[in-house]
């Protein structure tokens, strides 16, 4: 009895002890949570100012602001209403832990869900660039990746100008937030940049400054250089997951890894294994994706199609293509940029082939969504498509890296 005594006390100081844990890791959540939705309503208050001493209100900037105030709103409900599935205070002494974490931890994750059946107009609107390539502020020459922010501002990597540019939604011109002093090493320079991503909770950008072999990170706001975070990578593709952590597509070293902000040493997450068609391979990985599980997603552009690897797994799984370059629904030809949805559905820049190709869950081919009429500068054209992101309202934007411009393609309403 007393070892049966023994047994229990300890039982219970480590049930204690994880109890505390998650009360602490799920306090940290909420905070962070209460300060995301602090930064939304602080952007929107400043862009309803904007507009008014413009006097430019539009009724899509008012649609688009009263969905925005409505997300917030729903978060905010979230804090105070009482909800068996979200609950963060039990009554019950049975207290699944690990699943209230993860629903807490999966909310942070923006991740879009389409409709599988969703169409796009097959005409794009011209947001960014189209007027030839050069240096203006109204020109790119030869963009690559690109993110969109929640009001629709696009950050493109401008590769050859040696810079980032700021769009606004709306705008004709664009405003440089990183390099643009010329191509060069120092920290107020880049070098051919090739992707850029946000880091909203540390209000950063993070980019891919390719020739340099460097990733820094640039203060959004007023930065006048950047700091080097990561040395030594011949990156293209980035992507970072809701802990905090960045994750890299080395297209030189055929692998993908993922960095500790702060850390210069990553971790293999995919290929590793040298330059390769097997399924523990790739070769030279050009972008990345990671969803709310922490799976990556990867286009392996020589080996002509997108893997997926869950965490922890040796080896990957052929999401798309994976047939040999050509341009048949079942093959891809220099895959680019890709986005995964909640439902799972891999979305692909499919460069060679000037289209973007939607592949289903399981599906066995893919669907063109937008391109796939040769290379054209036409607005039913791509000219060898890069960048790929999405918006709020799941209209799709891409770099074109032959057309030096972003085109918007809304989603085409039922």
């Amino acid at each position: 009895f007393d070892q049966i005594d023994q047994w229990k006390k300890l039982t219970i100081n480590k049930v204690k002890q994880a109890a505390e844990r998650a009360r602490h890791e799920l306090i940290e959540l909420l905070d962070k949570r209460r300060t995301a939705v602090t930064k939304q309503l602080e952007a929107i208050t400043k862009e309803i100012r904007s507009h008014r001493e413009e006097e430019n209100f539009l009724e899509d900037d008012i649609a688009r602001l009263r969905t925005k105030l409505n997300e917030i709103q729903k978060v905010l409900e979230q804090f105070t209403r009482k909800d068996t599935k979200k609950a963060i205070i039990a009554t019950n002494d049975q207290i699944d832990w690990d699943r209230i974490i993860y629903i807490a931890k999966g909310e942070e994750i923006e991740s879009l869900s389409l409709n599988t059946n969703t169409k796009w107009m097959q005409t794009g609107v011209t947001i960014a660039g189209g007027n030839g390539a050069g240096g203006g502020m109204n020109q790119l020459q030869n963009p690559v990746g690109l993110c969109v922010d929640d009001d629709r501002t696009v950050y493109i990597a401008d590769y050859l100008n040696h810079r980032i540019l700021e769009w606004k939604y709306g705008v004709t011109t664009g405003r440089v937030v990183a390099g643009g002093n010329g191509s060069g090493s120092r920290l107020d320079q880049l070098n051919s940049p090739a992707a850029v991503i946000i880091d909203k909770e540390r209000n950063n950008l993070i980019i891919s400054d390719y020739n340099n072999k460097r990733i820094v990170r640039w203060p959004r706001q007023n930065g006048t250089q950047g700091e080097t975070i990561i040395s030594n990578v011949g990156c293209w593709g980035l992507a970072l997951d809701n802990d905090g952590f960045v994750y890299l597509a080395d297209y030189d070293n055929h692998e993908v890894r993922r960095y500790r902000m702060g850390e210069n040493r990553g971790t293999v997450v995919a290929g590793g294994n040298g330059a390769g068609s097997g399924l523990n391979q790739l070769n030279h990985p050009r972008c990345v994706f990671v969803d709310r599980d922490h799976s990556v997603y990867v286009s392996d552009e020589s080996n002509y199609r997108v893997m997926k690897w869950i965490v922890g797994a040796k080896q990957g799984v052929i999401m798309a293509g994976g047939h040999g370059g050509g341009n048949s629904l079942t093959q891809l030809l220099n895959p680019y940029e890709v986005f995964v949805d909640q439902s799972g559905t891999v979305y692909v820049v499919d460069g060679s082939n000037c289209r973007i190709v939607r592949w289903n869950h399981g599906a066995t081919e893919g669907d063109v969504i937008v391109g796939g009429h040769g290379p054209g500068n036409q607005s039913n054209q791509l000219n060898v498509p890069f960048g790929l992101s999405f918006d709020r309202e799941g209209n799709i934007y891409v770099s074109e890296h032959s057309n030096h411009r972003v085109q918007k393609f809304n989603v085409q309403k039922s």
